[in-house]
């Protein structure tokens, strides 16, 4: 698990959001894959296993003092294995030392007890995004508590 800091990591990280997202769950390429991802300002990561990338997430400035945490994905066969918690918890620890005070996500609604369990918190109504229901949820950092 690394943060990406060349276009070859950043490749890896994009297959896999390719897989998960485009190719499992069939968002548009066009809504999937965006100007974010050449942002300088964004932080990409991506977990590989035995040489093979399985999965990434990015996290991008969101305002005063906030940080959103998007793309997160893990491959089907990689599931259930504590990878999405540990990715978090790099992306929350780089937020903490860069003075960030919260952390937005748009969690697709299945995955909503995972990341009530990591701390976050649901706020406003579900929403439909790429087709698929989200809701906004909130953590606010140690660090700033």
């Amino acid at each position: 698990m690394m943060v990406v800091r060349d276009p070859a990591d950043k490749d890896k990280a994009l297959a896999v959001r390719r897989k998960v997202f485009i190719e499992e769950q069939e968002v548009p390429e066009d809504l999937e894959l965006d100007e974010w991802d050449e942002d300088p300002r964004t932080v990409h990561i991506v977990v590989i296993e035995s040489g093979s990338p399985v999965g990434a997430a990015r996290m991008i400035p969101y305002g005063e003092k906030t940080m959103k945490i998007g793309r997160m994905a893990v491959l089907p066969g990689h599931r259930r294995r504590g990878l999405g918690s540990r990715v978090i918890g790099i992306l929350e620890e780089i937020a903490e030392r860069e003075g960030q005070r919260t952390i937005v996500l748009d969690a697709q609604v299945h995955a909503r007890g995972f990341y009530e369990r990591l701390g976050y918190e649901a706020e406003g109504e579900e929403f439909i995004d790429a087709g698929i229901p989200h809701i906004r949820m909130r953590k606010e950092l140690r660090a700033q508590r």
